[in-house]
């Protein structure tokens, strides 16, 4: 095993740390990924706040662009390749994968993967079976997507999470159509990239909503008609502005009970409320009978923007170096792998949008 630099969580109290870690060499149809820049997304986070139980010590990190630098024996993925990492590979031989909805996989995206070691010895965990907050990583090669070397890395990281979550939320669940009003509840990377695929697809009103007024420049930025700030009278505000009927679609991109209420009531009878955000199992949502009955709403979530990534990557890297996607808007803060605690820091407080670590 030979040693890279990782962010490690040690449990419950401990502080995000900057340690080696060794990982194996890449074994059949694996890869090693010199990772070149990589997003700080929430669910890392619930990885350490309680929201999820993972195993530790444990890799953070999911979100990641780099450059294949080895391979083993019958890898499909060639050195030198630029890839996206896949923290959802459908094996294709499932029941979902054989009926369309390789997101559903049932051997994909389990939260942890027992992969490699600390430097004294102690087996070691990786977030989606990645660990992407890393120097390097090694993975199956099923679980990188080939994209073209001219694409930014910072821009190619979005891609494997922020961006074809909200971009397949808005076409793939909830088929956003021209003229249609749609309100986004949550305004981080994912949130954001809700936006920018609704304003594409044509939504109007397109209402962007965050408890920080901070946001209201991003969500502009995106294209969002309208900027609100969250509270108890959002669904009125909403109404407000879609003819007293509510929103025709509304995505909660924050995962918690409160949130995914809020895009209840903001949304007309017989509209679309998309649930995007991960929550914890113990955050039970309470809506009342006759009101599921009167309102004709559908509730449902989308699950990694119900997207299958080895088609749907490359499709939005395509996009973005025809200048028809911008995912490099989403960007606030650009740092280094030891500048990456305070990003989580930041994002626990609900500060700026995507932080991406880049790597040389």
């Amino acid at each position: 095993m030979s040693p890279v630099r990782a962010l490690l969580w040690r449990g419950p109290g401990a502080a995000l740390e900057i340690e080696p870690i060794l990982l194996p060499p890449p074994g059949p149809k694996e890869v090693r990924v010199h990772i070149r820049a990589a997003g700080v997304c929430h669910s890392d986070l619930s990885m350490v706040n309680g929201t999820l139980a993972p195993p530790y010590p444990l890799v953070l990190g999911h979100e990641a662009a780099g450059v294949v630098t080895a391979a083993g024996p019958e890898a499909s993925v060639a050195v030198g390749a630029h890839v996206v990492l896949n923290w959802a590979p459908p094996c294709r031989r499932c029941w979902f994968c054989g009926n369309g909805q390789p997101w559903l996989c049932e051997t994909a995206g389990a939260p942890t993967a027992a992969r490699g070691a600390t430097a004294d010895g102690e087996p070691l965990h990786v977030t989606l079976g990645l660990g992407a907050l890393a120097e390097e990583v090694v993975v199956g090669d099923h679980a990188v997507i080939p994209v073209p070397a001219e694409l930014p890395f910072a821009t190619a990281a979005l891609l494997g999470c922020a961006v074809l979550t909200g971009v397949g939320a808005v076409h793939r669940t909830a088929s956003v159509q021209p003229g249609e009003s749609a309100v986004v509840i949550g305004l981080g990377g994912v949130g954001l990239s809700t936006v920018m695929a609704a304003h594409a697809a044509g939504a109007d009103p397109l209402i962007a909503v965050d408890v920080s007024d901070a946001k209201r420049e991003l969500a502009v930025s995106a294209g969002a008609t309208h900027f609100l700030v969250s509270g108890d009278d959002l669904s009125a505000q909403v109404r407000g502005l879609t003819e007293r009927r509510g929103a025709d679609h509304s995505f909660e991109c924050v995962g918690r009970s409160a949130t995914i209420r809020a895009a209840w009531r903001a949304t007309r009878r017989g509209g679309q409320v998309t649930v995007v955000g991960m929550g914890a199992k113990d955050d039970m949502v309470s809506l009342a009978a006759l009101d599921i009955f009167h309102s004709a709403r559908t509730l449902r979530s989308s699950v990694y923007g119900n997207s299958d990534p080895d088609r749907d990557v490359p499709a939005l890297a395509h996009q973005v170096l025809d200048g028809s996607l911008d995912p490099a808007a989403l960007i606030t803060d650009r740092i280094t792998l030891d500048e990456s605690p305070e990003a989580f820091a930041r994002m626990s407080r609900g500060e700026g949008a995507r932080t991406v670590i880049l790597f040389p």
